[in-house]
């Protein structure tokens, strides 16, 4: 029977039309990315849900345009009906398969050359240390951490893993998506001048729920409504608010220095996080960015960033609107259209270019990022970058862990939050 887990590509040609393709490929077999004799690259994946098997997905694809055959090795969930739904789709053997709390571990000890991490949040850093412990290449899903030391820890596994020259993509998809590298190469070129103010926005209907089922785990629970709790997610505006804070800090190449917002919680059912975030991030040299999150069904929906600068303005995916009126040369990049393919063409060829690139410390940084907002919504406090960054703020939230940790997860000793109760900040009036 013909072996199901082997993707070949439809063409080679985009491959092995140069030369220098051939010695690129011929470069990472003797360094034993591909099995030998063929142009193969060997897969697992951790997180079977709807976005690992997205991930999954375009990580084939981006493997096929590249002209490289693919084969899973490793499929690995907390739910096992999800590893054999996955497996089924891919016919990959049972053999291949793990579940449970430490079966990333077991994914991980295959001989796969790149891991995809798309578990949830919480379990990010644990997993990407392992991975990169293990010699794997890593794409990973956004956001990459809950809490600060999280995010901090990110930042040190990708250090190693650079000095390891082991490549690592964050599943930050306008990064790679043409529109808006097409508005940050205008902006780098002058096209609006100096960027003064912006907007950021994901305002949109509510996510999925999942109500607790009769006898249901405290850690089945939780993983199952994933998105429901802070502890898991990090909140909205960490887990998808995510990718507009990234836009802001790409084109403006620099963090905020400090940031004062609130929010609160009205409408949803499970969990603890809130329903909306309105925070002002200070850039410093007088430059804000309003950034408003919100999942809330009936309410008007926008997802999108918007910048003004001392000689224009721009959407973040366009268009560059110079007060000249000139208009504005845009680069053709020659990118895969579906940005989330493009994301691994990126990953896969700057494994094969023997240039691995890394994104861990600048998701990482976008975390932080978004872990400011949050923090400062729920406190109703001023937060600085510092507090968060440097062992010397003495800030409260430096050391901020939440529980249950991805470690409780694998002990075997997760005690869930209590539904419907999440954090006010001030005090009541005297």
């Amino acid at each position: 029977m013909k072996d199901q887990t082997m993707h070949k590509p439809v063409s080679r040609r985009h491959f092995l039309k140069t030369s220098a393709a051939v010695s690129a490929a011929a470069m990472l077999r003797s360094e034993g990315l591909f099995a030998a004799g063929t142009e193969r690259i060997k897969l697992a994946l951790i997180g079977c849900g709807g976005r690992g098997n997205g991930a999954l997905k375009d990580c084939l694809a981006a493997a096929q345009t590249l002209g490289i055959e693919t084969q899973i090795v490793g499929l690995a969930d907390f739910f096992k009906e999800r590893v054999k739904k996955t497996a089924a789709e891919h016919g990959v053997p049972e053999s291949l398969c793990f579940d449970g709390p430490l079966s990333y571990q077991k994914a991980l000890a295959t001989d796969a050359d790149v891991a995809l991490l798309v578990t949830p949040p919480i379990f990010r850093p644990r997993h990407f240390e392992a991975a990169i412990a293990a010699g794997k290449h890593v794409f990973m899903e956004k956001p990459v951490a809950v809490d600060p030391p999280g995010a901090r820890k990110i930042m040190e596994i990708g250090q190693a893993a650079a000095a390891k020259k082991l490549g690592v993509v964050v599943g930050a998809q306008r990064r790679h998506q043409t529109p808006y590298m097409q508005t940050k190469h205008a902006i780098d070129a002058g096209a609006i001048g100096t960027l003064l103010s912006g907007q950021v926005w994901w305002c949109m209907s509510h996510l999925w729920y999942a109500p607790r089922q009769p006898g249901e785990s405290d850690a089945d629970y939780m993983v199952r409504n994933w998105v429901s709790f802070t502890e898991m997610s990090g909140d909205h505006i960490v887990e998808q608010h995510f990718h507009n804070l990234d836009v802001a800090n790409w084109f403006l190449g620099k963090t905020p220095r400090q940031c004062v917002g609130f929010g609160g919680r009205a409408r949803r059912r499970t969990g603890n996080q809130f329903d909306f975030f309105s925070v002002d991030f200070d850039y410093g040299e007088g430059v804000h960015i309003h950034s408003m999150c919100r999942q809330v069904d009936g309410c008007y929906n926008r997802v999108a960033e918007f910048f003004t600068g001392t000689e224009g303005t721009t959407a973040g995916s366009g268009p560059v609107q110079p007060k000249s009126g000139k208009p504005v040369k845009l680069p053709d990049l020659g990118l895969h259209e579906n940005p989330y393919v493009q994301e691994h063409v990126a990953l896969l060829k700057s494994i094969r270019d023997g240039a691995p690139v890394n994104e861990a410390v600048r998701a990482a940084e976008t975390n932080l990022t978004a872990l400011m907002g949050r923090i400062s919504a729920y406190t109703g406090q001023l937060v600085r970058w510092s507090d968060l960054t440097d062992p010397q703020s003495r800030a409260p939230w430096y050391n901020l862990h939440l529980s249950p940790t991805a470690e409780d997860f694998e002990k075997g000793t997760v005690v869930a939050p209590p539904d419907e109760i999440a954090s006010i900040p001030g005090k009541e009036p005297s």
